[in-house]
């Protein structure tokens, strides 16, 4: 019988995170879910099973995340797998976002997840093993409009796991990002989506567009996030995890597409590419 693992979801009140931790309690392991607020709405909602455990974070607050690991490690012994699935979206021209609607992005989706890794990564050390599973998108992965400050996180996010996975490998510790594309979950809703408070008319033809197909997909996005969340409970079992996953053909249609124009792009520019290095290199 395989042992228990303890994992640690952040942003598990909806969306993706609600259904990795319905999915991870299905299959006997011990959750400690984490919500920014009231707590008892999702115990509710799950019915109270013996293995979860619903706590309050606030991630962006570092040391309510160092108290956080430290609490769970203390009560259960030590944490297997961090999935740090908390954020949100902002709508908005690169143009019409506003210094502190991009700080707030930043601070929730980069340094919030920032915070919770290092909180917990001394403790996933000491025990030479444990998996850390960043969420990152699709928008992590190519350029959209109306998505340039939301994607710049996720790439962001992106970079960090890839370092974390050199660094931590040694370790015995894994890192992997997943890119998921749309999923039918809430975050075109209010509660996941902001859009700035600017809105410039001249982006009408595209970033306004954009804001029309959102209001149009939501909830009816072609990604089930119940086979996502199966997907998460496969790489996280797995001995050989990926660094990069992404999930969803739309997410894999793009990072095809996107490769394929990198490499016309150093095809018609290959000369000026490679002739910058110094005539004695």
């Amino acid at each position: 019988m395989a042992e228990q693992k303890v994992w640690l979801i952040t942003g598990a009140s909806r969306g993706i995170g609600l259904e990795i931790v319905k999915a991870v309690l299905a299959t006997g392991d011990q959750v400690i879910a984490t919500v920014r607020r009231s707590p008892e709405i999702l115990l509710d909602q799950l019915g109270n099973p013996a293995n979860l455990y619903v706590g309050i974070l606030d991630i962006t607050n570092e040391e309510q995340a160092k108290e956080a690991a430290d609490q769970i490690v203390s009560k259960f012994g030590k944490i297997d797998v961090l999935v740090n699935n908390a954020g949100y979206g902002l709508l908005s021209a690169v143009e019409e976002a506003s210094s502190e609607e991009v700080r707030k992005n930043f601070e929730t989706n980069v340094f919030g997840l920032l915070n919770v890794t290092r909180a917990v990564l001394p403790h996933m050390r000491q025990e030479r093993s444990g998996h850390i599973i960043n969420i990152s998108s699709v928008g992590g992965l190519s350029g959209y409009i109306g998505w340039g400050v939301y994607g710049s996180t996720k790439f962001a996010v992106e970079g960090i796991t890839e370092s974390l996975a050199l660094e931590l490998t040694p370790l015995g510790i894994h890192a992997t990002v997943v890119a998921p594309g749309f999923f039918r979950t809430d975050f075109l809703d209010a509660s996941s989506l902001i859009s700035s408070d600017l809105v410039i008319p001249d982006y009408a033809e595209t970033v306004g567009k954009m804001r029309d197909f959102a209001a149009a997909a939501n909830r009816k996005q072609p990604g089930d996030p119940i086979k996502l969340a199966k997907a998460i409970i496969k790489v996280a079992n797995s001995g050989k995890p990926p660094v990069h996953l992404p999930l969803g053909n739309d997410s894999l249609q793009r990072f095809r597409e996107k490769t394929a124009e990198f490499e016309r792009d150093i095809a018609n520019w290959h000369d000026v590419i490679t002739g910058t290095d110094h005539d004695d290199v």
